[in-house]
């Protein structure tokens, strides 16, 4: 009989899964979607409209990707709270989160809005739109303290299983920045609905117009993320102390230092990776911009379900369940390798249509198509490692995501693109087959390290 039930898939497990992972779907899918708008709109104004917003997105992934570590921290905590019956310790946790958000969101503007006019030097952006690209930094990340409540109050929320609110905002927030992008970044313009003929204000900003759009996107965000979880019937932090309770702090902070390690150097790495690009010129920068854009799209099943696998995971410890664990890691594998099969193979047919979306330009089109086909053959054994690291990440081991990414990073993408741009004098393509290799060494490090269970915190607990 043991036999016979093992055979079937824990249909609520199964539930429970997909309840977590298809708003963080839905949410992605959005930002994506604005993403896809946005560089359309910018694009209209031509490649180096293009060249100047692109040029500094890696930048950003270095200041989004250390929020997002401070909350993974306090997701881990809060959800193994939680699995074990402590909501009390849970709302701690959730006042100790407000505390971050303040001292990283000062922290970041200050930082972002004092480096604004240096960073499109460092990037080496082409000199004449490097204002420019000044200029779109300037504006987009002045906001950063509400920044910073969407990012890590969106992942405290999605500790206690409440993955619907960060999808709201996230569609709010999507919603706002189409709205203003449609009437900033353009000039007053005759429009024409049927027969009649309108004058449609138009601000006329240009890019400066799409990153205003986003700065008053992301600050309307930041105060509907802080209602929310001052509101929340379990995590709420209303009435607890924002004094700063290093019997909290401390395990939180020894789960994000890793992970926030991982992602700040794994960040830089994408700046040096990117700051080769732009030496490249223009015509790279913008296939690699565009081309960045379209993919991000095909990785929405993967980061719904590590949302879902870091959250389901943190429960599990919390609740000592070690049967849930290891059931939770094999169907949360084998769905993640399926569904990014599927969108893996829907990049690599579609890959030239989507970059015709963005740019009229042929040299475009056909690099940024080439390198799209490149990496839609590696994304399912990214998909995996991608799930792996979010079971990490739930149940607190986040130096091993450290070690091997760094290993990858810098030992395989970094120095392999130098090599090959600066030495063989090798183009775009030379640089994302070192991304894609970089990618598989993740899929093999991620995939032995599972299989032998020294991921589990249980196994040394568990009943033969």
């Amino acid at each position: 009989m043991q036999r016979e039930k093992k055979k079937f898939i824990d249909k609520g497990l199964l539930f429970a899964i997909f309840t977590l992972a298809w708003p963080t779907m839905l949410e992605e899918l959005m930002q994506t979607a604005v993403q896809y708008i946005d560089t359309a709109m910018v694009g209209s104004l031509g490649t180096d409209a293009v060249a100047a917003v692109g040029s500094t997105t890696t930048v950003n992934w270095v200041i989004i990707t250390t929020l997002s570590a401070l909350g993974i921290g306090f997701l881990s905590f809060i959800s193994r709270s939680l699995g074990a019956g402590n909501s009390e310790l849970a709302r701690k946790a959730s006042a100790q989160a407000v505390t971050a958000v303040i001292v990283s969101g000062v922290l970041f503007t200050v930082l972002t809005v004092s480096l604004s006019s240096y960073i499109p030097i460092w990037m080496q952006v082409d000199v004449h739109i490097q204002d420019m690209a000044a200029r779109y930094f300037l504006i987009l990340y002045s906001p950063m303290l509400p920044r910073a409540a969407t990012i890590i109050f969106g992942t405290v929320l999605r500790s206690a299983g409440d993955s619907k609110t960060p999808m709201r905002v996230g569609v709010l927030m999507n919603i706002i920045n189409v709205i203003l992008n449609f009437f900033l970044i353009y000039p007053t313009r005759t429009v024409q609905i049927l027969s009649k003929e309108f004058s449609l204000f138009g601000a006329g900003f240009g890019i400066e117009g799409a990153a205003l759009a986003s700065a008053v996107a992301f600050t309307v965000g930041g105060v509907y993320m802080t209602v929310a979880i001052w509101r929340h019937p379990v995590i709420s932090p209303k009435g607890y102390s924002l004094k700063p309770d290093f019997q909290i702090l401390a395990p939180c902070m020894k789960v994000a230092t890793p992970n926030m390690l991982q992602r700040f150097t794994t960040s830089l790495g994408y700046v040096a990776f990117a700051s080769m690009i732009n030496s490249l010129g223009e015509i790279s920068t913008a296939a690699h911009t565009i081309a960045n854009t379209v993919e991000s799209a095909f990785y929405i099943p993967g980061y719904g379900m590590q949302a879902a696998a870091a959250t389901l995971a943190g429960n599990a410890i919390g609740a000592k369940d070690q049967r849930r664990l290891k059931s939770l890691a094999r169907l949360i594998i084998s769905i993640e390798a399926s569904l990014m099969i599927v969108s893996g193979t829907l990049l690599f047919v579609f890959a030239p249509w989507m970059m015709s979306l963005f740019t009229f330009d042929a040299q475009v089109i056909v690099l940024g198509a080439t390198v799209l086909r490149m990496v839609a053959v590696s994304e399912p054994f990214y998909g995996v490692s991608i799930v792996i690291e979010g079971m990490l990440q739930g149940v607190g081991k986040t130096m091993v995501p450290f070690v091997f990414n760094i290993i990858g990073m810098w030992g395989i993408r970094i120095i392999g693109t130098f090599i090959c741009i600066r030495f063989f004098d090798m183009g775009l393509v030379s640089a994302w087959a070192c991304m894609i290799v970089h990618n598989l060494m993740l899929f093999a490090s991620f995939l032995v390290y599972w299989l032998k269970g020294r991921w589990n915190p249980l196994k040394k607990d568990a009943v033969s």
